[in-house]
């Protein structure tokens, strides 16, 4: 197995450096001639779609679609591929992050009763505790 940076992924959604979308494809395809798996984890996961949104002003339906091809795609795995597709069908539906939604999810896998959260967006997820700021 290998594992992807942020920056890789980013590379090869956006294509805004040529020479560098070229080496991560390139670093895709040997890992996947060979079989070997494409590790991206929750926080490349969460980094990728503060950089499409942040840097690059991608549009939410369109991040949604970009995440949910990449898991879909046999290729990469993730440290809990249900728990993705759970956290993006929220994303979907809901005002949080996608960042939010994994990080709520996991919380809630390893056993914390909430996640405490200032997000106004999330405060009709039973998942979060939202705090009022002021």
């Amino acid at each position: 197995m290998i594992a992807l940076d942020t920056n890789l992924l980013v590379r090869l959604m956006v294509e805004d450096d040529e020479a560098q979308a070229r080496k991560a494809r390139k670093v895709v395809e040997e890992a996947s001639e060979q079989g070997e798996p494409i590790l991206a984890t929750d926080i490349v996961l969460s980094e990728l779609e503060w950089v499409l949104e942040s840097a690059y002003k991608v549009p939410r339906g369109r991040i949604l679609s970009a995440v949910s091809t990449l898991v879909a795609d046999d290729r990469f795995c993730f440290e809990d591929r249900e728990r993705v597709i759970e956290a993006l069908s929220l994303y979907q539906r809901g005002d949080g992050d996608l960042a939010d939604y994994l990080l709520g999810l996991q919380g809630h896998a390893t056993g914390a009763r909430t996640t405490f959260t200032f997000d106004r967006g999330l405060r009709d997820d039973p998942r979060f505790t939202w705090l009022k700021a002021r």
